[in-house]
């Protein structure tokens, strides 16, 4: 019998995956840990290996669908087992991106009450009561606004999330609203593929569908695509249009942009900072970063006076608990940095930011961005972020409002420095001037504290002996 290969938890928070590039077809060889798939999480491409040593028999889900953790990926028969014929079957189109979740839910199938008329069967008299049975309820022809703690209490208690009543904003189904329903009698579910029972040892290690021994991944570099050189713009046939599926890690930048531009409240506050001091500090400290090798930018300098302004200003370094209605302030500072690399827009995290000197924070910057461009940046360095900082360097333009690296609470935008006349003391000088625009979440940020947390960093970008105070 053919071994079925279940998608494994490949990050954190992680519920499903899309598949980008299969480097195996049915039938082929494969050995033990050798790379068979390509997935795309919301964050970067993870490379699978072989969990067996056998055929590929049978592939379930195709280049551009999405397969959620848990899913029976593919199945192999191992070395020495029968292989059945597979039987053909139409092309399945590529999977269209799944829909913007309305503002109210959708009505539930079954009677129309959100529970369905069908009775569980009692245990026989003096049985000794048996473990709950573990079933994926997350399935459903519509896609269930609900978080992962959710969704695994879910498939723990065997409730299916369509059925589900959501009491939370936008019609999302909250943990309360999954006991809730449990606890109803004679509710169940109709699960998709046969159910199974969760092993005997411990609740806690039972699983929403049989999985197969930890699986390592590993993350895929993200180069350009073979044969289109870096930096050449790709025209489109005269006279024609072009059509390029909406996968991967641009699919994944659509989603999440979307979802905080619908999510988060926006407001924006831009202000104008006089550099001329800091350009001249940066003059004279780049001979000696660059004699450990380091390239210094302004951008280690923000980032310094970003971190001493969210000290001063909590509600910037925080998110939303829309589950439980609590805002949480983070008592931490993983500064995002927007980088753009071949493949899309990525936020690399430097780690810990308040507590790097310049010259390190230049060196941690420097890494992630050459890892974006390389593709051998790690997933780890692209998550947990409290506060991002998006700069486009000398094409920063004028000023911008960015999106919101949702679900923090606000985003920096950095612009263009320029040399323009200025008023000092009456005169009219030459002074190096630049905008910075701040997109803040204003259910958790009212505009007094936005406006004083960017004075803030003005006032230590413009006078950095204040800065270096500040880190003492």
């Amino acid at each position: 019998m053919a071994f079925k290969f279940h998608l494994p938890d490949i990050g954190e928070g992680v519920i499903e995956g899309e598949i980008v590039e299969w480097k195996v077809a049915e039938g082929d060889a494969v050995e033990l840990d050798q790379p068979i798939v390509e997935v795309q999480t919301d964050k970067a491409t993870v490379e699978i290996p072989s969990p067996r040593k056998g055929t590929i028999a049978k592939i379930n889900f195709h280049a551009g669908e999405i397969c959620p953790v848990g899913d029976v990926l593919l199945e192999i028969a191992e070395d020495g087992a029968p292989v059945e014929a597979a039987v053909p079957e139409p092309p399945r189109p590529h999977a269209a991106p799944p829909p913007i979740p309305a503002a109210a839910p959708q009505p539930s199938p079954g009677n129309g009450n959100g529970t369905s008329q069908v009775t569980r069967s009692a245990p026989p008299a003096g049985a000794p009561p048996s473990r709950p049975e573990v079933i994926d309820a997350t399935g459903s022809a519509r896609r269930v606004l609900a978080t992962p703690a959710t969704r695994r209490l879910a498939r723990q208690m065997g409730v299916e999330l369509a059925n589900v009543p959501g009491s939370g904003k936008s019609g999302r189904v909250t943990s309360d609203d999954v006991r809730r329903f449990g606890e109803q009698p004679h509710h169940t579910v109709t699960p998709s593929a046969p159910a199974t029972r969760a092993p005997a040892a411990s609740p806690s290690t039972a699983l929403a569908r049989p999985r197969s021994p930890e699986t390592p991944v590993s993350i895929v570099p993200q180069g350009v695509p073979q044969g289109v050189p870096q930096g050449v713009p790709q025209g489109v046939p005269q006279g024609g249009d072009e059509r390029i599926p909406l996968r991967g890690v641009r699919r994944a930048i659509a989603e999440k942009m979307t979802r905080s531009k619908f999510t988060a409240t926006h407001f924006t506050y831009v202000e104008e900072i006089d550099m001329s001091d800091l350009v001249e500090l940066r003059t004279r400290a780049k001979a000696k970063a660059a004699e450990r090798g380091i390239k210094l930018t302004y951008l280690p300098f923000i980032v310094k006076a970003v971190c001493a302004g969210l000290k001063k200003w909590p509600s910037l370094n925080a998110s939303l608990d829309e589950e439980r209605q609590e805002i949480v302030r983070k008592g931490y500072y993983h500064i995002g940095i927007a980088a753009q690399g071949p493949e899309g827009l990525m936020v690399t995290v430097v780690r810990d930011a308040d507590k790097l000197s310049i010259f390190q924070m230049a060196a941690e910057i420097q890494r992630l961005a050459d890892a974006v461009q390389s593709g051998s940046i790690q997933r780890d360095e692209l998550v947990g972020s409290t506060f991002t900082i998006s700069s486009l360097g000398s094409l920063g333009g004028v000023m911008a409002t960015p999106i919101i690296n949702f679900p923090e609470a606000g985003v920096l935008g950095v612009h263009k420095m320029s040399q323009r006349p200025a008023v000092v003391d009456g005169e009219i000088v030459p002074r190096w001037l630049m905008n910075l625009s701040i997109s803040l979440d204003h259910r958790i940020v009212d505009g007094w504290d936005g406006a004083m947390f960017l004075a803030e960093v003005k006032s230590l970008l413009e006078d950095p002996t204040l800065m270096f105070m500040e880190m003492v």
